[in-house]
């Protein structure tokens, strides 16, 4: 059994990854939606709502937005009407979505601190289980998407909006070189920390190609598993059931 996990390009312990990652997001969470537009040119803001359009959230249906930081996902789903958990490992990010939603006047959120690996919740109480841009960031990906199968009530669906890899020549070497050289630059200029957008860059690197996480989906459970590649694999809409 390997007893290391990748943090961006390097291979460390277990433990020593949750702490690091933990330490990224507290550096980055008051700038976070900042560089989410600065790096993707304001293209993130298309690629969320285009999965909450594959969500098709419905009005009472209790969804937990897993990795919900800011509450991106989360603002979406509510204003069609779900009742919506937003739940990250840490704490820095929620506040920062909690004073997001004050200032928007939504109120009809739950926010909990939670580990994605290890949910306080009983199984089988969610009707959907939404995770966008923090798969890759769980130390044990494989014990997040069981947890993922467990509480969801049978019939209940799993999204996950996560980078993958750019499968279209010219524009992947483009990417590449964008990616490694400029955002860390950014980083520094806007959030004044390169290192934690250079891991962020090399994390997505380190991902499971589309085909091999879809079977890691499967493997968890769940069925009818579909990949919906946008802008030739940047990003993936992944998705499965629980039957």
């Amino acid at each position: 059994m390997n007893d290391t996990v990748s943090f961006g390009y390097e291979d460390v312990a277990p433990d020593e990854k949750t702490e690091r990652v933990g330490a990224v997001f507290s550096n980055v969470a008051a700038k976070y939606d900042i560089m989410n537009d600065a790096m993707s040119g304001g293209m993130h803001r298309l690629w969320k709502d285009r999965f909450v359009a594959r969500v098709k959230p419905q009005p009472g249906e209790a969804i937990l937005d897993m990795a919900g930081g800011t509450g991106d996902i989360a603002f979406r789903m509510s204003e069609r009407g779900a009742e919506v958990t937003v739940a990250d490992i840490n704490q820095d990010m929620l506040d920062v979505g909690m004073e997001r939603a004050l200032e928007r006047g939504l109120t009809g959120l739950a926010w909990s601190c939670q580990n994605a690996e290890v949910l306080s919740y009983p199984s089988r109480i969610f009707d959907a289980y939404t995770i966008a841009f923090g798969i890759r960031n769980v130390t044990h990906i494989d014990r997040a998407l069981a947890e993922a199968h467990r509480v969801l009530k049978f019939g209940g669906r799993f999204f996950c909006l996560e980078f993958s890899r750019v499968e279209w020549p010219g524009f992947k070497q483009a990417y590449d070189l964008y990616s490694h050289k400029l955002v860390p630059q950014l980083g520094k200029a806007i959030a004044g920390d390169e290192e934690s957008y250079r891991y962020l860059v090399e994390s997505i690197r380190r991902f499971p190609p589309m085909p091999e996480f879809e079977r890691m989906i499967r493997a968890a459970g769940f069925t009818q598993t579909r990949v919906e590649p946008i802008m030739g694999g940047l990003v993936a809409i992944h998705s499965g059931w629980k039957t």
